[in-house]
């Protein structure tokens, strides 16, 4: 059942570890903050968290062992900006917001995103995390221990040990029942938000899939892939297997079904079913998307078990699992 309608600002995101991001957000919103900077605000917290490994300072590096940063932020289709392939700047929807905002263009990328974020006065920063460059190290040993296609076999590289999402820990464990420790190093952050005024946004910031083949971008970064916003109508932003969100415009699609009269829950069913019926799936394949409606009402749902979303409102903080998943088996680890 999608989530009722609140009155008032709500922010919701992907992952247990958005939790914190909500957190700075919501001071911001109940504040009479707007909803562009609350999205800006969630996903740059993450960036810059050590233990997240997807994502920002602590994400997983690509095969030749430097970090490279996607991400994107939406008011509308007219207001939207995508960077990628950052290499020396560590928060890629503040340069997307750039973008948008000093450029009649929606995507820069590569060096000259870089050049561009410095020349709008961001300030450059280290994108490798110890840890992260450790795990690096351990794959270059041995690399066939990873598929680069495939992002769980990067779990191998650390074990599954304690931990909730209010301890610094990525995920939630598999202790709880929930799962969402089997899609470690698998992720993005897609964050979307209303404001006290009733304005939507959103944004995606991501490192992309660990060990990736230099140069691969996902959808994250790609309006209407990764997120998508209409006024009035609401917005769609997914995570997973970007190959899996891209082949189908994962996120325009939903926001598309929102305004055909579809209710969230059935647009983020009918993404899925979509992407079902478009692709070979594979045990290691996971997709979810969160979709929200103008008036605030949400539901996600995923490709299979697993997936937590972070909201908050004026009812508190909520880690919730998917309305619906497609795919009720478990994920091959062999």
């Amino acid at each position: 059942m999608t989530h009722s309608v609140r009155h008032g600002p709500r922010i919701v995101s992907t992952w247990s570890f958005s939790a914190r991001g909500n957190a700075v957000a919501w001071d911001l919103l109940v504040a009479g903050g707007e909803s562009i900077d609350a999205v800006e605000r969630c996903c740059a917290v993450i960036d810059a968290a050590p233990d997240v490994d997807s994502v920002g300072y602590g994400g997983l590096p690509d095969a030749s062992g430097r970090v490279s940063l996607d991400g994107c932020i939406m008011l509308s289709p007219a207001r939207c900006g995508a960077a990628c392939a950052l290499r020396t700047h560590l928060h890629p929807v503040s340069v997307a917001r750039q973008v948008m905002e000093r450029t009649p263009h929606v995507m820069l990328v590569g060096s000259d995103a870089d050049d561009f974020a410095d020349q709008a006065g961001l300030a450059r920063a280290e994108l490798l995390a110890q840890a992260a460059h450790a795990a690096w190290e351990s794959w270059r040993r041995a690399p066939h221990d990873v598929d680069q296609s495939r992002d769980s076999g990067a779990a191998r590289l650390r074990p599954r040990d304690g931990g909730s999402a209010d301890d610094g820990r990525l995920f939630q464990t598999d202790s709880d029942a929930t799962g969402e420790a089997r899609w470690k190093h698998h992720d993005t952050i897609g964050t979307l938000a209303i404001d006290a005024r009733g304005v939507f946004a959103g944004a995606c910031s991501t490192s992309g899939m660990p060990f990736k083949v230099p140069g691969r971008v996902g959808d994250s970064p790609i309006i209407g892939h990764g997120l998508y916003v209409a006024p009035g109508v609401g917005g769609a932003t997914a995570t997973g297997t970007g190959e899996l969100v891209m082949g189908v415009c994962g996120s325009f699609l939903a926001v598309e079904l929102l305004r055909q009269g579809r209710t969230p829950e059935e647009a983020s069913v009918a993404v899925l079913e979509r992407i079902r019926d478009s692709y070979d799936l594979k045990p290691h394949h996971q997709v979810a998307i969160i979709v929200m409606r103008a008036d605030g009402a949400w539901a996600s749902a995923a490709l299979r078990p697993g997936f937590l979303a972070a909201a908050r409102d004026d009812s508190g903080d909520h880690l919730r699992p998917p309305h619906a998943v497609l795919l009720p088996d478990t994920v091959s680890t062999a």
